[in-house]
Order: structure tokens, then sequence, then C-alpha cells
């Protein structure tokens, strides 16, 4: 009976998971993952070059955990006479899901363009693309079905009943995304931006392990906001959130981070962070972070609060990130009276 029941719940896992393929893999640090809300969000920090990793871990008191690792690079630079920006990038984000191991690797160039529309505070208008290939594929030997009990007991000699004539296919993905960004009052660390992205316009068909399937991968809206105010000297608020719409699934996440500088010197590069965010009907996401000099570590873990959280006793996914941000010693942007800053 052990047996069925674990071949049983093997089963349902990769049936969700083939379900729930017209949906993307997401991190609940949306505050680390620019480029997967938006390409025109590249580039929209304060210095050069950045590299940012996240790794995710949940559902392990249900099944086997659900792995996500996202990786992503930017560098930006000034382009011609003006006061114009462009910013290059890359996003790679590997994701596993299940009893039946079910991947995901995506490979994604981006390409930012900063428009500057104001000669007097700094005020960018940005235009970004991203898209490159997508592989998906699972492991069959881990799959089991009802066609491989023979009355009374679980035989692996069997065959598994399933006609798939693959177990992985690849296919081209595309996003595009425009947002704008702008200084608040006089301070230019006070600031907020806009941004609308929509992912997979290609529609990407074929997507699937049946030859007889025509699915596609659903076009996915992304609308984002974030503002930064200062409260005094060694302090300021932050506040993101995202409204995403993929067919008939719809998710909101927003959430504040509370900031200060570790040091009075105005220079300090020792910045703690705390604070919250929310995933609406779905979990409450407590994070802390801590930069020092170039580079910054954040953790986060999401506590179920939906309908799932009898069966995963209120856990959810723990989140780990890693940051390294800096300028160039030559020609930076930040000697720029104006620049895309957040």
């Amino acid at each position: 009976m052990k047996q069925l029941n674990n071949a049983i719940l093997a089963l349902m896992i990769f049936c969700i998971s083939l379900s729930a393929k017209s949906q993307d893999p997401h991190l609940s640090q949306i505050f680390e993952t620019p480029l997967l809300r938006n390409p025109s969000l590249a580039g929209l920090f304060k210095g050069d070059i950045r590299l940012q990793s996240v790794y995710r871990s949940q559902w392990g008191a249900v099944t086997v955990p659900y792995q996500t690792t996202s990786v992503s690079g930017e560098y930006k630079q000034k382009i011609g006479n003006g006061d114009d920006y462009i910013t290059f990038g890359g996003q790679v984000l590997y994701d596993k899901a299940g009893t039946v191991a079910l991947t995901t690797l995506e490979i994604l160039p981006t390409l930012n363009y900063h428009k500057s529309i104001s000669a007097y505070n700094n005020t960018y208008l940005s235009i970004g693309a991203m898209g490159g290939i997508i592989q998906r594929g699972f492991d069959r030997s881990k799959m089991t079905t009802n066609s491989q009990f023979d009355g009374t007991n679980y035989n692996s000699s069997l065959s598994d009943g399933e006609y798939m004539s693959k177990t992985s296919y690849s296919y081209f993905d595309g996003s595009v995304g425009m947002s704008l960004n702008s200084q608040i009052g006089e301070n230019p660390d006070n600031n907020y931006f806009v941004g609308v992205a929509y992912h997979h316009f290609n529609k990407a068909k074929e997507v699937s392990f049946y030859e007889s399937s025509n699915e596609v991968i659903l076009p996915k809206w992304v609308v984002s906001s974030g503002m930064r105010l200062s409260m005094t000297d060694r302090s300021y608020f932050t506040l993101q959130a995202d409204y995403t719409q993929q067919g008939s699934y719809t998710e909101i996440v927003g959430g504040a981070l509370y900031s200060w500088r570790l040091q009075e010197e105005e220079d300090s590069k020792y910045l703690f962070h705390v604070g919250a965010y929310v995933r609406w009907n779905d979990a409450i996401i407590p994070v802390a972070k801590i930069e020092f000099g170039s580079i910054a570590i954040a953790t986060s873990y999401d506590a179920n609060i939906s309908q799932l959280k009898k069966a995963t006793k209120g856990q959810g996914g723990f989140e780990i990130s890693l940051t390294y941000q800096k300028a160039k010693q030559n020609n930076s942007s930040l000697d720029a009276v104006k620049c895309p800053r957040f």
C-alpha cells in the first residue's frame, strides 16, 4: 500500500508539473530578479556592473523539493554625446520540479536602451528586449503509473503506458518591456519607476512531450512599480510591487524594506535592510538583507497562508540571493549628473 501511495503521489506531481508548464517559475525576491520581471529594468541601479544570483527551494514538506536558480548580469555604459545609456545583460534560469525532475533551462540575452527625456532632472524612458533558448525535459525512469501495477505489487519492468515520443524539447522565447524612472524632488536618491512587460510574445507552439498536443506558452503581462524615499540621513524606505497575468492565472506580489547605514559616514557601504513582502492569498514573506562594500546577501522565507497550508504545514519556499554591484574606475555612470538609478 505504501508503494501504491508513493506511485500515485509521483503521478500527481508529474501531472501537476505538466499542467503548470504554461506558468513560469517565479521567485519571491522580485527586487533581486529585475530581468525576470521586465527586460527594461536592466541597468536601473547605482553603478555600471551588477551580477545577481538567487536560489529557491520549496514544497519540501510535501514532496521532493522544487528548486529554482536564477543568475543574471548587467553592464551599463553611456552612448553618444548626450545623456543616454545602454545596458547589455543576460538571464539564466534553471528550475527542477518534483519527483520526475521536470527541468527548465532558460538562456536569455538582454538589451535595454535608456533615453533621457528631461534636461533638468534624472528622468529616463527605457525600452528593453530579451530572447533566447528554453529547454525542458524530465527523467522518465522516475515516473510511475497504474499501468506498472500487476494487481498487487509495483513492477518496474512493465510499461508506464504513456505514449510520449520524447523526454525533452527546446524552443525560442522572447520578451519586451518599457519603463519610466525619475527623480522625486531635489534629492537624487529619492526616485520611482513604473514599467510594463510582455513575455512570451512569440507564443511558442508544440511545447509538449506528446506529439498530438498543440499547446502554446501563454503570453504574460507584468506591471511593475517601485519607489525609494529617504527617511533620515542614514535610512530610507524601498517599496516594490508586481502584478502578473498569464492566461487565467494572476499574481500580486508587493512589499517594503526599511534600510539604514550601520555607520554614520555618508559614504558608508555597510547597510542593513529588513521588511516583508506578500504574495496575495498565498504567502507572507519576511526579508533580511545586508550590504558590505560591493556585496549584498538577502534571505527570505515564504510562510504559506493558502489552501495548501494544511498539506505544507505552513512551510513554503526558502530563498537566498547574492549580488555584486560596482562602478567602473573611469567613465562611470556614477560620475554623470544624470543616469538611471534606483
